[in-house]
């Protein structure tokens, strides 16, 4: 049986039956097929919403002050991306995924269960160095998307909440008692 779904005039056919029925790796592969297919739509989606009204300067709303009174306008303080609080939040986050990627192999080495993460790839150090370290760079890149749309507060907080959460989750896992093998 096959299912057709139907987005931005291109098909995407899913082959809906496996040939080992009760198969967990092939029903795992199924619910990998359908996540794929679904953020696919939703970026879809998104990029066709974000493509309506591009944003310009020259539509901007014109103020217009009343008879007497002189009219300051007031602008968000502007700043570079790279400046030198961002670059001290950003090292403060990989700081930060640095201290849970140890912490977290010192849970495993005393016999700890990683919650977050499948064991595997934790035991895997250079996998989970990847995933630390690209865990650093989407912090920078949403970072870098509310400097980019003028959310400069959110931009330094996306940073903050960051270094926050993950050095709790460090310190969690080294607060933790050994577990016995």
């Amino acid at each position: 049986m096959e299912s057709v779904a139907q987005g931005s005039g291109c098909a995407i056919i899913l082959n809906l039956e496996t040939q080992l029925r009760g198969n967990r790796g092939a029903e795992e592969l199924l619910n990998l097929r359908m996540i794929l297919l679904l953020v696919l739509a939703t970026l879809m989606g998104a990029s066709r919403a974000c493509a309506q009204a591009p944003a310009t300067e020259a539509q901007a709303p014109l103020v217009v002050a009343p008879a007497g009174k002189v009219q300051t306008e007031e602008r968000p303080q502007q700043h570079r991306f790279w400046d030198k609080k961002n670059d001290w939040l950003f090292a403060g986050v990989g700081a930060a995924r640095t201290f849970d990627y140890f912490s977290t192999l010192n849970l495993r080495r005393r016999g700890g269960q990683e919650v977050l993460v499948t064991n595997d790839l934790v035991d895997n150090h250079a996998a989970f160095a990847v995933v630390e370290a690209a865990g650093t760079g989407v912090s920078i890149g949403v970072s870098y998307l509310f400097h980019r749309y003028g959310h400069h507060k959110l931009e330094r907080w996306t940073s903050i909440v960051h270094i926050g959460m993950a050095t709790s989750g460090a310190v969690r896992n080294y607060s933790l008692k050994a577990y016995h093998r």
